[in-house]
C-alpha cells in the first residue's frame, strides 16, 4: 500500500469585479479583506449608506393587521 497524499491545487486566479462604491476594480481574493469592495474607503461609504438608511430591503406589504393587538388563535 502506498501512502499518497491527494496533489496540491493548483492555484485559482482571483477574479476582478466591479467595486458597488466607485465601479472600479475589484480583486474578488481572500487576500482582498475590503472584498467585494476595491478600498477601506468604498467599504466605509457603503456601511454609512446602509447606516443613513439610503438602501431598503423589499417586505411584504402590511395585511391591516393591528401590530399592537396580539395573533388570534
Amino acid at each position: 500500500m502506498s501512502s499518497s497524499s491527494p496533489a496540491p491545487a493548483a492555484p485559482v486566479a482571483a477574479r476582478v469585479v466591479r467595486c458597488p462604491a466607485c465601479g472600479g476594480a475589484a480583486r474578488y481574493a481572500v487576500e482582498n479583506p475590503y472584498r467585494p469592495f476595491c478600498s477601506a474607503r468604498c467599504k466605509g461609504v457603503d456601511f454609512v449608506a446602509w447606516a443613513d438608511e439610503h438602501y431598503r430591503v423589499a417586505a411584504a406589504p402590511d395585511l391591516g393587521e393591528d401590530a399592537d393587538e396580539p395573533p388570534v388563535r
